[in-house]
């Protein structure tokens, strides 16, 4: 077989999207939480307040966590074009999700322990200095947040041959997980933010002083939920559990539309944000060639990778 002949039937494997955009608004908001730690940290050293301390090694844990969504992302894109990962990169950035959801959940766990400490020993609050401490870990986040929304996800393109441009008609479901992760790590902490600052506002006014602790746990709870639903959602997708069940029946309708052809197994698999890999055997009593099924699936245009098997029925 002659080269040009192999060459016509390869294809490109690089199924990611391009997110340098995103990847660049990461670093701006993993530079600021990191700069707002050390200021934290640096100024409650040398004032001796605790509030400032705490506030900042809290920070520690979400700039330590945005820094391994910046890392997926940086990853992802450099090893691309590396032959040895077979279906593209992307799951480098699920993976970092992944992570990120774990040390979500721990931020939560932490936060309820140190809130029942709190109720079982009470200790005095200085209301004054937590308040600023509140509302300048509230305005850092509200700044971290409106970074990582500026563009959304609109102006990503992806690195496709012209003829893999076409978009289905049928809308699916494709997020960006590492990007939820980073800024569910910002939303949870403006939460905690704007929940701290209702809570000491009633413990210095109203005498409420258990609101504190008993509002830190209603947050925790919040953010251990949202935790859960990314490991669920992430650790499916890393088991190959995600199959969107509109691609399956349309892999289905296209294959059998002869009225003679069987599908009698299936196998499909995430490889990209928005694109699948898939394995088809079927049984047919027709001469069809495996050129005419792909055809067929073409119409499928989150398929970027497809493998035919063909089992011909005797009459």
């Amino acid at each position: 077989m002659h080269n040009e002949q192999i060459e016509l039937w390869q294809h490109h494997h690089i199924f990611n999207i391009d997110k340098k955009a995103i990847e660049k608004r990461t670093l701006i908001v993993v530079i600021i939480t990191f700069v707002t730690m050390i200021a934290e940290i640096l100024f409650g050293w040398i004032s001796n307040s605790m509030a400032l301390l705490a506030d900042g090694w809290h920070m520690g844990t979400h700039a330590f966590a945005l820094g391994i969504s910046l890392i997926a992302y940086i990853m992802a894109r450099k090893y691309a074009k590396d032959k040895t990962f077979t279906f593209g990169t992307w799951k480098i950035e699920i993976l970092g999700a992944y992570t990120s959801a774990i040390v979500l959940g721990i931020v939560g766990v932490i936060m309820i322990f140190s809130s029942v400490e709190r109720i079982i020993n009470p200790l005095n609050i200085h209301y004054n200095q937590a308040l600023f401490v509140a509302i300048l870990g509230l305005l850092v986040n509200l700044v971290c947040a409106a970074i990582l929304n500026s563009g959304g996800h609109s102006h990503e393109h992806e690195h496709n041959h012209p003829e893999d441009d076409k978009r289905s008609h049928h809308q699916h479901n494709h997020e960006d997980w590492n990007f939820k992760s980073a800024y569910l790590h910002v939303v949870a902490d403006a939460l905690t933010s704007v929940l701290a600052i209702a809570a000491l506002l009633g413990a210095k006014y109203f005498n409420f002083n258990l609101l504190d602790p008993f509002i830190g746990i209603l947050g925790a709870g919040l953010i251990i939920r949202w935790s859960f639903l990314l490991l669920r959602d992430t650790g499916g997708i890393l088991l190959e559990r995600e199959v969107d069940d509109s691609i399956v029946n349309e892999i289905k309708n296209e294959i059998e539309s002869d009225g003679d052809s069987k599908i009698s197994d299936l196998h499909i698999w995430k490889i990209a944000q928005n694109k699948y890999s898939c394995i088809v055997a079927l049984v047919t009593s027709k001469n069809y060639s495996i050129g005419e099924y792909k055809a067929r699936l073409n119409k499928v245009h989150e398929l970027a990778h497809v493998t035919i098997e063909i089992n011909e029925c005797k009459n």
